[in-house]
């Protein structure tokens, strides 16, 4: 093994991605993200395993780079309309949740012996969820625009915000600790600082959208200049003293107004993900795994405190603020884990002076165990709904008044049709169903699209179909059909079946009408009808048989136009 790396850097570095691709690989089978992979790549190839690593300036080069990009992306999606937009609900929450934890996390830091100054970074960095892990995470469970997903995204901005405030002080407070503290070297920071936001605001007006335009004609110019302005404004920030944490975030904000920001970020994501390597592996020649043991317990209590703390407070916050214990739970469940900031900040720390590395291992295991805990947590979310549900009455307001819909339908209205899913196939359904005089009731767990179905002038209720005690909340009584138009997604973590928990919960409530589901596959048709269906719906089969029967015919087919769809333009369905 040393023999091998004592060939150079590149057969150093091609060792690490070989061992990066195992443990991913092991990683990907327990269904863990892929930061704790990195993590244990860094301690398996520090010097306290396989010492794999020699060219220290390279990998730190590396590194660097890497968190460069990363704040780049984290600024790229701070646009001010997006921040305009943040929701009463988001920011309370996340407020909420950034300071319970930094309040209690500082005192159980002191409770455990650690110095004040030492308790407030840990306190600071237990505040900061990995927005790449629940992302990913509700993405693949198909719920990221769900209520509670949506909640999730808008205090993981109001996280965001925070971190931006945190490497701003931290900065600012390095500049003390790096030279001599004088005024005439916070002056020169401020200035400088001030000058490259000032370059900023003046790139936004008039520069941003007309270099974009122009590099956006070759995709991989736009990558390569993107990359430009990440390293080049972090090194401007390390020459000026406020860091390159806080210089590769400017240079995301000056490109985050762009028409083009989403394609890049799409586009730089891979690269960040790839460059976070080397920082894992540099975090891990630092550490010691043999003085990481006498951390184990402080660890374990800071672990439980992230993984029931920041749930809870955020529980607690969403069930005063109107919404369903449900809803609160399984937002709450997002937030129970440490991210890549935190060692990032904790790191920081360290580099400034204010920390050691005893620090920087602590929270490296608090990050495993929280980061590793969390996954499971939130990919068998409902599974630990149904357990936890008997005690969680506490937590919810008698009328949760947030996820009613408006004039409360389940009791004001009679329904024949119940639609689950007001996609565009429910929305067809909905609007062909009331032209024919038959009343029918949409219900989505997408506030967008309920939105636009109330615009449409159709009733509609937030709700999910696999939560039982939202079905039997619905006017069930008389409904003669509940029809769901939307199909189990096979790239679900948990591999749930939307529609088989929609029937289950149907038996459950006693509803004593007819089920239809929709499915694209002919496969699933018999189990659907096993588990209780009366009818599938195979919506490309039977537009093929609507479409054979029109060609067929002189038959003049009727289009309904309706707008909402797709912002604004008409869609005909």
């Amino acid at each position: 093994m040393i023999e091998f790396v004592a060939h150079g850097v590149f057969a150093e570095v091609a060792l690490l991605l070989f061992l990066a691709a195992g443990v991913g690989l092991i990683g990907v089978l327990l269904r863990q993200p892929l930061i704790v992979s990195f993590i244990a790549v860094g301690l398996i190839a520090g010097p306290s395993v396989l010492d794999i690593v020699q060219s220290k300036e390279e990998i730190e080069l590396l590194a660097e780079l890497g968190i460069a990009v990363l704040l780049f992306l984290v600024g790229i999606k701070l646009d001010v309309n997006l921040i305009r937009s943040l929701g009463v609900v988001s920011l309370m929450t996340g407020l909420g949740q950034v300071a319970f934890t930094s309040v209690f996390g500082f005192l159980i830091g002191l409770g455990l012996g650690f110095s004040a100054l030492e308790s407030l970074y840990i306190a600071v960095a237990l505040t900061f969820s990995s927005t790449i892990i629940i992302v990913k995470l509700l993405s693949d469970k198909r719920e990221i625009d769900s209520l509670h997903g949506q909640v999730a995204l808008g205090f993981l901005i109001v996280q965001d915000l925070v971190v931006v405030l945190a490497m701003i002080t931290l900065s600012a407070v390095g500049v003390g600790a790096a030279g001599d503290g004088g005024i005439s070297d916070i002056a020169f920071v401020l200035g400088a600082g001030l000058a490259l936001l000032v370059f900023v605001i003046i790139f936004v007006r008039y520069i941003a959208d007309p270099l974009t335009e122009r590099m956006a004609r070759a995709p991989e110019l736009l990558l390569c200049f993107a990359i430009a302005m990440a390293a080049i404004f972090a090194a401007i920030g390390e020459l000026a003293g406020f860091g390159k944490e806080l210089g590769g975030l400017l240079a995301g904000v000056s490109l985050a107004s762009t028409r083009y920001r989403e394609a890049i970020a799409s586009r730089l994501a891979p690269l960040r993900d790839f460059l976070l390597l080397f920082f894992f592996i540099a975090l891990g020649v630092t550490l010691d795994l043999g003085e990481l043991g006498s951390h184990i317990g402080a660890a374990v209590i800071f672990s439980v405190f992230v993984l029931v703390g920041n749930p809870l407070i955020v529980l607690i916050i969403m069930g005063y603020m109107g919404f369903r214990k449900r809803t609160g739970f399984l937002a709450g469940l997002t937030v129970a884990q440490i991210s890549e900031f935190s060692l990032i900040f904790i790191a920081m720390g360290v580099t400034i002076g204010h920390l050691d590395n005893d620090a920087l291992g602590l929270v490296t295991l608090v990050g495993l165990v929280t980061i590793a805990t969390s996954t499971y947590m939130i990919t068998f979310s409902h599974q630990l709904y149904t357990f936890f549900e008997p005690w969680l009455g506490v937590f919810e307001r008698k009328h949760p008044f947030r996820e009613t819909g408006e004039g409360d339908h389940s009791k004001a209205k009679r329904y024949d049709v119940i639609l689950f899913g007001t996609g565009r196939f429910g929305t067809a359904m909905g609007l062909r169903l009331k032209r024919q005089g038959i009343s029918v009731l949409g219900v989505d767990f997408n506030p967008d699209a309920a939105r636009r179905w109330r615009l449409l002038g159709l009733d509609v209720e937030f709700g999910d179909a696999s939560d039982p005690e939202f079905v039997a909340h619905l006017p069930l009584d008389h409904a003669k059909w509940v029809v769901s138009s939307v199909p189990a997604h096979a790239t679900g973590v948990t591999h749930d079946d939307p529609r088989i928990a929609l029937i289950e919960a149907l038996v459950a409530a006693g509803f004593s009408g007819r089920i239809a589901v929709t499915s694209h596959r002919e496969a699933e048709a018999d189990r659907l009808t096993s588990a209780g269906a009366d009818l599938v719906l195979e919506p490309f089969q039977d537009a093929a048989d609507r479409a054979v029967d029109l060609l067929s015919s002189e038959q003049e087919p009727e289009r309904i136009a309706f707008e909402g769809m797709d912002e604004g333009d008409v869609a005909r369905v």
